[in-house]
């Protein structure tokens, strides 16, 4: 394979590994197959387009021209013409996808589905790159600018994904490296010689080799610098990014397939998306309902629940999943002498919240709900299989709210041997301090009831806790004995701190994630938002089951049945529901026998009647605009302290390119290669004298930049060439002047020290020309402005005066007259 050839597949490699930092965006990946082929095509049209060869504008036209015939293809067949070319339909289908895709990446969270408008973003956006760095790499053979697109593809990607792992890192990495080395293999393998010059006091042989252990190659040592300069910004732009939200409390597995138990979630330092979700600065809607119970203070929306306590983390057990049933069997241990109103709640989460479980009010008896879901029956969860998750989900759940008595709690029986062995394990590991803690707040309680009641109470009013969401979580079997003697945390240290410590005095406790009731709003629905995130103990009591508690101050509420009651009188206490009677809870919610017939219509106990459909909460999310503008100022964070290096690429390569094949043209080019010698003369230190002849000049070059050898030889052949074809009575201009150029520069980038050399690639002095260009374009401009308005005030005066003595002759008419 040709040089050129090795130096595009590196470039083709290069970008594809600089791409993976951006597949943890959108899922499924499978849009990277297509990028990959899509971007495969684009690489071979640039090689046939220099085999042929073509212009090097021209190649890269007819790669953009390819290109775009691809995306066509992909994205706007149908209103293409003849299916291929592209037309006006065509751009307004680009428009209409970009759009779309800019509202889906501020609807969804990460990783966004691959919709269409998204597909075409990404897949675009990797085209464009990869175009850029065949140009600047393979075309006009400098492969290390082309690390700049590369660095702006993984920047952006790193900083909205929150920061990409050290692997896309490290791929992105290795394949600029790999490019950089195919550049100066192949340009070693052009010149057949090192042209590096030899540092001072280091010998060369005649020919111009280095010795045996002499300086690095010239083109290594440059893209070794560049290489450096762009890894480590690499490093530093995704740390500056602000990432995407990726929703609440994503689990670390979705319950694949038949016997998979849905994942886990653990802590106490694993809610770290919950401590985060409470931390935001705005509260962005997540899941908005509508239901028909009178009041919602007691319709927590439970994800999960964590049952297993290792004494360093709780997490959700492993355990079998089956298939959603049509109704959800009896909730655990509850009795029919407790009193429950069954309620229907519609509700919709909003497109950025991308969970795999799914938030239920506890405990569901019903749940209507499309997609691929299963049902996990220990927790009455239900968890998303094969990837399926909440974004956008609209669900109908119809769920129980038990009503137990105090006295029903206090005298529950003991629970079965087989839970109470289960919900009651500690870990050895648990410090003595949470039990002794547990017995010491308790004292004095003779039932389960009162121990529960009164753990509650100690944690949200009477033992001095503060509620504070800043607090580090903590990790290790001493978190939870520092929260006690703290005595400052949010939810999770409260609920997991609860739940430990009624195990330890024999009550089988677990702990609930989800969300608080949320706030209601004007048109009837209730709206739930991140920082409604929450986690509460639920301890069982036979008869009742699965019963919440709220340790946490200032959240949530605390349930009915652990407040004192009223004293009791005469009458009943109205708040108190009635028992049921029925074996099983019946299939319409009950009515009271006292409620009054005009309102047997309305909502929640009385004849309660079927909730609304409520559509889906507008969550924007993050603004296109915004994630625009963050793109923009990272690659003009990136480009503006470079863009001196990138103008002096720019002109070098212009310079020593050839253009044009007549005698004028040579001479330009010979006058042009001078002109490149000067300026990197000027890069390193030596001013440029305007009034000396090309032979002295080229003296002085050679005596300040301390050349030798080959370099040398190259300055004095390049004036000759310009005395030449300014002096001779027939011009002969010279020939090899670019390699010459190249020469010069790898001496007098030897000779100096390290600091001058990055200087000079960095901040090159003779980028002063573009201020002076600038200048001198100003002065032109503002000259022939002055003398414009010089001819209009002669003008305006001429006016003046003619007007002033055509007013006076027509006075001296009328009085003459």
């Amino acid at each position: 394979m040709s040089g050129r050839g090795r130096l595009a597949l590196c470039a083709f490699a290069a970008t594809l590994m600089a791409a993976g930092a951006m597949l943890p965006l959108v899922d499924p990946a499978s849009w990277m197959v297509q990028a990959a082929f899509l971007l495969a095509i684009q690489s071979g049209v640039g090689a046939l387009a220099r085999r042929v060869p073509l212009a090097r504008p021209l190649t890269v036209t007819v790669q953009a021209l390819v290109t775009l015939l691809l995306l066509t293809v992909v994205f706007a067949r149908s209103q293409a013409i003849l299916g291929v070319l592209p037309g006006p339909d065509v751009f307004q289908q680009f428009g209409t996808l970009l759009n779309a895709g800019g509202e889906d990446v501020g609807r969804y969270a990460i990783p966004a589905p691959a919709t269409d408008g998204i597909r075409l973003m990404v897949i675009g956006g990797v085209l464009l790159i990869g175009l850029a760095v065949d140009a600047l790499a393979v075309t006009f053979r400098s492969a290390a600018p082309a690390g700049l697109p590369l660095l702006a593809l993984y920047s952006v990607a790193a900083g909205l994904s929150g920061g990409a792992s050290w692997m896309w890192f490290l791929l992105a990495a290795s394949g600029y490296l790999l490019l950089l080395l195919a550049e100066g293999r192949d340009r070693l393998s052009q010149w057949g010689r090192v042209f590096g010059g030899a540092a001072p006091g280091q010998g060369r042989s005649p020919a111009g080799l280095d010795s045996a252990g002499g300086n690095a190659l010239a083109p290594v040592r440059t893209g070794r610098r560049i290489g450096a300069l762009a890894l480590g910004v690499a490093l530093v732009v995704p740390a500056a990014l602000p990432a995407l939200d990726g929703g609440l409390l994503e689990s670390t597995g979705s319950g694949d397939g038949p016997g998979s138990g849905g994942g886990t979630i653990s802590a106490v330092n694993p809610l770290v998306s919950l401590q985060d979700s409470l931390n935001q600065p705005e509260d962005r809607e997540v899941i908005r309902y509508r239901t028909n119970a009178t009041e919602t203070k007691d319709l927590y929306l439970r994800i999960v629940a964590l049952d297993q306590f290792d004494g360093t983390a709780w997490k959700s057990s492993e355990r079998k999943v089956k298939d959603v049933p049509d109704r959800l069997p009896q909730p655990d241990g509850l009795s029919t002498s407790v009193g429950v109103t069954e309620i229907k709640t519609n509700i919709s989460a909003a497109g950025s919240y991308k969970q795999s479980w799914l938030p239920l009010p506890y405990p569901a008896t019903q749940v209507k709900i499309n997609g691929r879901w299963r049902y996990e029956p220990a927790g009455r969860t239900l968890v998303g299989d094969r990837g399926q998750d909440t974004r956008g989900a609209q669900y109908s759940v119809t769920s129980l709210l038990v009503k137990p008595t105090p006295d029903q709690l206090a005298s529950a029986p003991t629970p079965p041997s087989k839970l109470l062995r289960e919900y009651t394990r500690v870990p050895d590991a648990l410090p003595d301090v949470v039990r002794n803690t547990a017995k010491a707040v308790t004292r004095g309680a003779t039932n389960d009831y009162e121990r529960a009641v009164k753990l509650q109470d100690w944690f949200a009013i009477e033992g001095g806790f503060r509620y504070d969401t800043q607090v580090q979580s903590g990790t290790g079997v001493n978190a939870i004995s520092r929260f006690l003697r703290e005595k400052e945390g949010f939810c999770v240290h409260f609920s997991f701190s609860m739940a430990a410590m009624a195990r330890t005095l024999g009550i089988p406790a677990r702990v609930a994630v989800g969300f608080t009731p949320g706030s209601p709003r004007a048109d009837g629905t209730v709206s739930v938002g991140l920082r409604e995130a929450h986690a509460w103990p639920e301890l069982y009591f036979e008869g009742v089951g699965w019963t919440r508690f709220e340790p946490t101050p200032s959240r949530g509420s605390a349930p009915d049945y652990t407040r004192p009651e009223s004293p009791s009188g005469g009458a009943t206490n109205p708040t108190q529901p009635e028992t049921s009677a029925a074996a099983t809870p019946s299939a319409a919610p009950s009515v009271s026998d006292t409620c009054p017939a005009q309102q047997a219509k309305q909502l929640g106990e009385c004849g309660a009647a079927a909730p609304q459909e409520i559509l889906p909460p507008t969550d924007p999310g993050t603004p296109l605009g915004t994630v625009l503008g963050v793109s923009l100022a990272v690659v003009a964070v990136v480009l503006v302290p470079l863009l001196p290096m990138l103008w002096r690429i720019r002109v070098r390569a212009r310079r020593l390119g050839s253009s044009g094949r007549t005698s004028e043209d040579a001479a330009n080019r010979t006058l042009a290669a001078w002109q490149e010698i000067s300026d990197t003369a000027w890069d390193h230190g030596i001013l440029p004298d305007e009034s000396q002849t090309p032979r002295k000049a080229a003296a002085r070059i050679v005596r300040l930049g301390q050349l030798e050898g080959e370099a040398a030889d190259a300055v004095h052949r390049v004036a000759s060439a310009v005395e030449q074809v300014l002096y001779a009575p027939q011009p002969r201009p010279g020939t090899g002047l670019a390699d010459d150029a190249e020469e010069i520069r790898a001496g007098l980038g030897a000779a100096v020290g390290r600091g001058t050399r990055l200087w000079a690639l960095l901040a090159p002095r003779s980028t002063v020309r573009v201020v002076w260009a600038l200048s001198a374009r100003w002065a032109a401009v503002t000259d022939r402005w002055g003398v414009r308005r010089w001819r209009l005030d002669r003008w305006s005066g001429s006016q003046w005066a003619a007007g002033r003595w055509s007013g006076i002759l027509r006075r001296a008419s009328r009085q003459r007259g």
